[in-house]
């Protein structure tokens, strides 16, 4: 593609794969988003490799497994050896932006222990320009409330405890939040995207675009608030009782009897398995509203592009880092080994020409996170590094699945106490190093295979709620073991490869894909 080529690459935080309106959602309102999707490619089976924030967001842009990059819990450092997408943008004569995060801790080899970046979740990822980051902490968007007059209290979190006047029910609520739409972090988040672009109009840039919603806490500004009501939203896919899902593992009845509704509302109380379906559906409620104030955000955006006449000059991407089980199965958050945590939206618009004719298609095949890195890169006009474990996703912009693509997905999560927990042991008497599983997910079956615990297996054409284990069914064990055997040949081909493609030969130094 001639002449001026950017990227927008706009992440949000926490959103469901199945959460849109052009796939079916029953009640989503996202206007902004189905018009992307109708100019663009949609990716219905799109899968993050892992979760929480930080293994996600180290796959999403260094396009490697979790099992080659290991960043295995919020905290953890990345190797930095690792390249970014952004690094490879540098390579071609950009300079990344970024408004908002990549939750990345550094490599203690490169620094002091003292880094003050150490002392909270996540900081910048290398490679990247930060124009407005804001850490976990939200230290730059709470200072930005403070310069436009809003009173942050003492416990700035505070903001998004009810409004006054609304009285707190101690859990989901339907009630506003008591910071106004205008001074939310989303507004933050818009208002420093569209000065960037503003300040770069006339030259090529890239831009990541990052968004804190719809993650908790669940609790929506005027009137997104009001945006659903609470008998729209879909009841919770779970069994009839607590006691009846947790039998099915180990894991799922740790988390159970575990997740508290705090870290989901700031009020909360007791467990998050204890919501009833009302409740759920209340959570939910406030959940969309957040996504349909990011829609608005996003719509902003793209307006902008339009009117400045970028809009056909950049190759836009809609994706999240990871989803969120909102009541499913009994769990609130990111965890564990269902969909719900790692099926995520991805939506690509390519303005290229020979994209005109696959505009408004709806792609059914599995994709995955690490597709992204090498799908900007292939846009670019430049190979992904040999490392890189994602395929592109353009040949599907331009014509159709490129031969030998891929019938399942995998995933990773491991379980060890993250940084909020780290003083906690973790479960069962295992060590941190025993805290892993990893999926393997096609059309008709799902295995689950975990170090240290039992494995799981569904038939997911006979169970799509994925409610029978049927890892102990006799008939079932031939096939079982076919998934083990795709499973580790999957990591042994994916093992890695940073130098695999090097050799000394006589003749010196040759390389090879």
């Amino acid at each position: 593609m001639a002449g001026i080529q950017n990227v927008l690459l706009i992440v949000v935080d926490q959103w469901r794969g199945d959460t849109l309106a052009q796939l079916g959602h029953p009640c989503i309102r996202t206007p902004a988003i189905d018009a992307l999707g109708r100019d663009g490619v949609t990716f219905r089976n799109h899968y993050t490799q892992c979760a929480p924030c930080g293994p996600a967001r180290a796959s999403l842009l260094t396009g490697l497994y979790m099992m080659n990059h290991r960043v295995v819990q919020n905290g953890v450092p990345m190797d930095a050896r690792h390249r970014s997408v952004a690094d490879e943008a540098r390579q071609a004569g950009y300079d990344p932006a970024l408004v908002g995060y990549t939750t990345t801790s550094p490599d203690p080899r490169t620094t002091s222990p003292d880094d003050p970046r150490y002392r909270f979740r996540g900081a910048t990822m290398a490679g990247w320009t930060p124009i407005a980051p804001m850490d976990p902490a939200r230290r730059p968007y709470f200072n930005w409330l403070r310069q436009r007059g809003h009173e942050v209290p003492d416990k700035a979190e505070e903001i998004w405890l009810p409004a006054v006047g609304h009285e707190s029910t101690g859990g989901a609520t339907r009630a506003p939040s008591r910071i106004p739409r205008e001074l939310s972090d989303t507004s933050w988040t818009t208002e420093h995207g569209l000065a960037y672009l503003r300040g770069v109009a006339k030259q090529r840039w890239f831009l990541h675009l990052g968004y804190f919603r719809p993650h908790p806490p669940f609790i929506a500004p005027y009137p997104y608030n009001e945006r659903y009501h609470p008998d729209e939203a879909p009841p919770p896919v779970r069994a009839a009782t607590r006691e009846e899902e947790a039998a099915q593992h180990p894991l799922l009845d740790h988390y159970i009897r575990s997740v508290k509704q705090r870290r989901f509302f700031h009020d909360g109380a007791g467990l998050g398995s204890e919501m009833s379906e009302q409740e759920v559906r209340v959570m939910r409620a406030a959940y969309y509203g957040l996504m349909s104030e990011v829609d608005d955000a996003i719509g902003r955006v793209i307006a902008y592009l339009k009117e400045s006449g970028q809009y056909d000059k950049t190759l836009i991407i809609f994706t999240s880092d990871h989803a969120e089980q909102l009541g499913n199965h009994y769990l609130l958050g990111k965890i564990g080994y269902f969909d719900d945590s790692f099926h995520i939206p991805l939506i690509v618009r390519d303005p290229s020409a020979e994209a005109d004719g696959t505009r408004g298609e709806i792609v059914d095949r599995f994709t995955e996170t690490v597709d992204i890195m090498p799908t900007i890169l292939d846009w670019l006009g430049r190979d992904a590094p040999r490392a890189c474990d994602g395929r592109s996703l353009l040949p599907f912009m331009r014509g159709g699945a490129p031969a030998g693509w891929r019938d399942e997905v995998h995933y990773e999560f491991d379980f060890r106490p993250s940084y909020d927990g780290a003083a906690n042991p973790p479960p069962f008497g295992l060590s941190i190093d025993q805290c892993s599983l990893a999926v393997i997910r096609d059309e008709k079956y799902k295995y689950v295979h975990f170090d240290a615990l039992p494995p799981l297996f569904f038939d997911l054409e006979d169970d799509p709620g994925q409610f029978r284990n049927r890892s102990g069914d006799p008939g079932l064990a031939p096939l079982m073991l076919d998934y083990a055997r795709k499973m580790l040949s999957w990591r042994m081909h994916h093992a890695d490869r940073t130098l695999t493609g090097y050799s000394s030969t006589p003749r010196g130094l040759i390389s090879r894909r």
